[in-house]
């Protein structure tokens, strides 16, 4: 991806994860409530934004308060390192510690349909932000 050291491209970046994590959680709860009645189905989640909070307040954190380590030598370990927010990843979590009802089924369809909700406007809301940036950058090239 082009301008990956700058801003924008880190904002662009950070904005087609959440929209892939966003269809990745949409399979998940489709998947949830097509199995509400299935006997011992456990529901399962995906797990994304606090992993990426974390790895971009260790970036903050290095920039602000690490103190450099003297390293001499290339297995010296440094005192703190920044995590990378390429590599986080979203994850699928099984909820095995819930049940909701007596066959073993934990899914509940109005959370599910609430959380499928709150996802599409997720969506929705970082679909229009990208298509913004697009916007930006073409107004961009064109002054130039």
């Amino acid at each position: 991806m082009f301008f990956e050291n700058g801003n924008w491209g880190k904002t662009q970046y950070l904005l087609e994860k959440g929209l892939d994590v966003s269809m990745l959680r949409r399979n998940v709860i489709a998947d949830n409530i097509a199995n509400a009645d299935t006997p011992h189905f456990k529901r399962s989640e995906v797990s994304f934004e606090a992993e990426l909070r974390r790895a971009l307040d260790s970036e903050r954190y290095v920039k602000e308060n690490a103190v450099p380590a003297l390293m001499t030598q290339e297995r010296h370990i440094p005192f703190f390192r920044a995590r990378d927010f390429h590599d986080v990843k979203a994850r699928t979590h099984i909820d095995y510690l819930s049940t909701m009802r007596n066959d073993g089924n934990n899914v509940d369809p109005e959370h599910e349909v609430g959380e499928a909700l709150k996802n599409q406007l997720s969506y929705q809301a970082l679909a229009t932000a990208i298509n913004n940036n697009y916007k930006m950058l073409n107004i961009v090239l064109r002054t130039v």
